[in-house]
């Protein structure tokens, strides 16, 4: 094919992933979830699992091989502008209001399924297609364990926002809780990211890297953009220069976490974090959030879709492991956040709201397993059983949140009333 007709094959890919999000996305909504689940659904059933099994000529001749290259170069400038948008809302003032809460539920939350990880992990890595074959017991225990800690943090926070929680002890706890759950999970990855393969040095290179450059971003950063903010705040508008030299800060933020052997994504979030609050980081948002999550992001659930086969776990063995992976981690990471919370003071309503908000892992889980599948850490069957996890997990968070919590504020109504 000429790039004339790959350009029409990659516009109708876009037009039927476009269309596909967005139906599932409202038809998510209309059961009570969030727009993502749905997106997350749609992503998988433009893939081989549903679409490629019941008609798998059209599946093939739609997502052609030729044009792979440019959906992954869509997926991850999405997921990487998402990132970047997650740092933006990133408030750092949670921490000081609940941080001995918050760290403790986080703790809990992260040995848990470590444990859990670990335990898992003396079985699952010598079992053929989760693990590559060259991968050693602690790299996959850890990729594990970030795996089934991490939090889908943006999710929580909109849940949160979207039920009038923000101000309050359960929406502080589980937000702060969240986010510190998420960047110790990021940094668990960066580890088995920087020693796969690499040796030491490699590693060094990665930690030390990454570790100098979040330096940069959080303490220093700030105050050089600074001016830019005040001069926004103060004209009420971000100019074409400043705006395409911050989109030129986000791109070199993505190669230098890239040349230091992590990802991608990580620059991003941080330059998202380092940005001055105000009309600027409004501003942002309001440009970059339409197409972000209209058109780049349900390409990243598209590629994903189409890299996860749920068909490879119909065999008793893959479907059992699903089932033991699937129920240890939500116990796991459920009861320990719930424990923490009800140790550090919060009524049983709210630790198990707690719970229930923690276990969610929705995008996040799939950014970090599409970035374990891409350095071969793990291969097609544990790629489909993370999937699996991600939807069912963020499935479930909404409608086990309404029931553990809502019941109360319902109940406490009727007697003020």
């Amino acid at each position: 094919m000429n790039t004339i007709e790959l350009f029409f094959a990659f516009s109708l890919q876009l037009l039927i992933i476009i269309i596909a999000s967005q139906i599932m996305g409202y038809l998510a909504k209309f059961i009570g979830q969030p727009k993502v689940v749905g997106e997350m659904i749609a992503g998988v059933m433009l893939g081989p699992s549903l679409l490629g099994l019941i008609w798998p000529e059209w599946q093939q001749s739609v997502f052609i091989e030729q044009t792979q290259s440019w959906l992954y170069f869509g997926a991850q400038l999405g997921v990487g502008l998402y990132m970047f948008l997650v740092g933006l809302e990133f408030n750092t003032d949670l921490f000081k209001k609940q941080a001995k809460s918050a760290l403790a539920v986080s703790l809990a939350g992260m040995l848990a399924p470590f444990g859990i990880a670990i335990l898992l992990c003396i079985w699952l890595v010598d079992v053929p297609g989760l693990f590559t074959e060259n991968i050693s017991f602690t790299q996959a225990a850890l990729f594990m364990g970030a795996a089934i800690a991490i939090t889908a943090f943006p999710m929580l926070a909109r849940i949160v926002y979207e039920r009038g929680l923000a101000g309050t002890s359960l929406g502080t706890l589980a937000l702060a809780a969240g986010a510190i759950d998420d960047a110790a999970a990021w940094f668990i990855l960066a580890i088995v990211l920087g020693s796969y393969g690499g040796g030491v040095l490699l590693a060094l290179k990665a930690l030390c890297g990454g570790g100098f450059y979040a330096y940069i971003m959080l303490t220093k950063a700030t105050s050089w953009l600074q001016p830019l903010a005040n001069n926004v705040q103060k004209n009420g508008k971000l100019a074409v220069v400043p705006f395409v030299g911050i989109l030129g800060l986000f791109a070199l933020s993505a190669y230098a976490m890239e040349w230091v052997g992590l990802h991608a994504v990580f620059g991003g979030f941080l330059l998202g974090v380092a940005m001055p609050r105000g009309k600027l980081t409004d501003i942002l948002t309001a440009r970059l959030h339409t197409i972000t999550l209209v058109i780049l992001l349900p390409m990243f659930f598209t590629y994903s879709g189409l890299k996860t086969e749920l068909t490879l776990l119909a065999s008793w063995q893959l479907l059992s492991i699903t089932a033991i992976i699937l129920v240890a981690s939500i116990l796991a990471k459920g009861i320990a956040c719930w424990a923490a919370a009800r140790l550090s003071g919060a009524d049983n309503p709210t630790a198990m709201a707690i719970g229930a908000l923690m276990n969610a892992r929705g995008l996040m889980e799939l950014i970090i397993i599409n970035i374990a599948l891409q350095h071969g850490i793990i291969e097609q069957g544990l790629f489909s059983i993370m999937v699996v996890m991600a939807i069912v997990t963020t499935f479930m968070a909404t409608p086990l949140f309404t029931l553990v919590y809502e019941r109360k504020k319902t109940k406490i109504s009727n007697i003020v009333a």
